[in-house]
């Protein structure tokens, strides 16, 4: 298979993003607008992206891999952890965000993930406080307080519930990057990913089956944003990313990654009319300015 060219891996990781970003603006007109139950919408995106993304693996990659990663027992533990306490842990707490507040505050505080793994490193002594680290921390915490109050310190502009899914969507991201290194090492990501949606969809599954709603009372507009969110705003954002890193280096993937964020915020305020004030957007671009910063800085490999 030839690799792909620059101009290609440009192309997938922008679409990535801007799929990604989307994708949680049009939850959110699932959930305001045609009432779909979070439970079944995280169940059923698990797990038809998890399996397309190891129909990708079998048809692409190393298709030994997809069952040969059940054979090693450590892994496979590891694996079923990581699809629980990471996958369904992010995916649940995002969606929670969105459907309490919006797609915009919900994306920008799951961002505070590197902020949260830079202190966790910090604390338990496996990293040292730099003068960048000192920025990223104020500038995520800046961008924060504007964000969430719009420069009113005696009212948030954000519902509490929202901020509360938000930041443990945050904490999961910040698990779930730092729990998936070793796996990642050994196996293709698209094997682990697909497989912890997998496990994460079937454990949700007893919560909330996926055959338990009425899709025949939905309209074809729901059909189209259901399409969306599973197969663009999940399998093809996360297949696009990772392809990309065979034409570009992680450095530049980060950076154009930040698109995610920025195509979350405009969505909403444009498309959903989601009233953004002025100290919300210069928190919204203190927290972009902290991705993008991280992004500059991370090195290359």
């Amino acid at each position: 298979m030839n690799r792909p060219t620059r101009k290609t891996g440009l192309f997938l990781v922008i679409t990535g993003a801007m799929f990604w970003g989307v994708g949680g603006t049009v939850a959110q007109k699932l959930f305001q607008q045609f009432a779909i139950d979070i439970n079944w919408l995280v169940t059923t995106r698990l797990l038809i992206a998890g399996c397309l993304l190891l129909l990708v693996q079998f048809f692409v990659k190393d298709r030994s891999q997809i069952l040969g990663v059940w054979k090693d027992r450590k892994a496979a533990a590891k694996l079923i952890i990581f699809g629980l306490l990471g996958m369904l842990a992010v995916q649940y707490t995002y969606m929670a965000s969105i459907k309490h507040g919006n797609a915009a505050v919900a994306t920008l505080l799951q961002y505070l993930a590197p902020v949260m793994i830079i202190v966790y490193l910090i604390l338990r002594r496996q990293a040292v406080l730099t003068k960048q680290d000192l920025i990223t921390v104020s500038l995520a915490l800046v961008g924060c307080f504007f964000l969430l109050t719009n420069g009113s310190p005696s009212q948030l502009s954000v519902p509490t519930p929202a901020i509360v899914w938000g930041i443990l969507s945050g904490l999961s991201v910040a698990f779930y990057t730092l729990y998936a290194v070793p796996l990642l090492k050994q196996y293709d990501s698209l094997v682990i990913v697909g497989w912890a949606m997998i496990i994460g969809g079937f454990a949700l599954s007893f919560i909330h089956p996926p055959w338990r709603l009425d899709l025949s009372s939905l309209t074809m507009e729901a059909y189209f944003y259901l399409i969306f969110v599973i197969i663009f705003g999940t399998m093809i954002a996360f297949w696009f990313y990772i392809e990309s890193l065979q034409s570009l280096s992680p450095k530049e993937t980060s950076l154009l990654g930040s698109l995610e964020p920025l195509a979350a915020v405009l969505t909403t305020v444009i498309w959903l009319k989601e009233p953004f004030g002025i100290f919300q957007w210069v928190g919204t671009a203190c927290i972009i300015g902290m991705i993008l910063l991280l992004a500059i800085n991370r090195k290359s490999s």
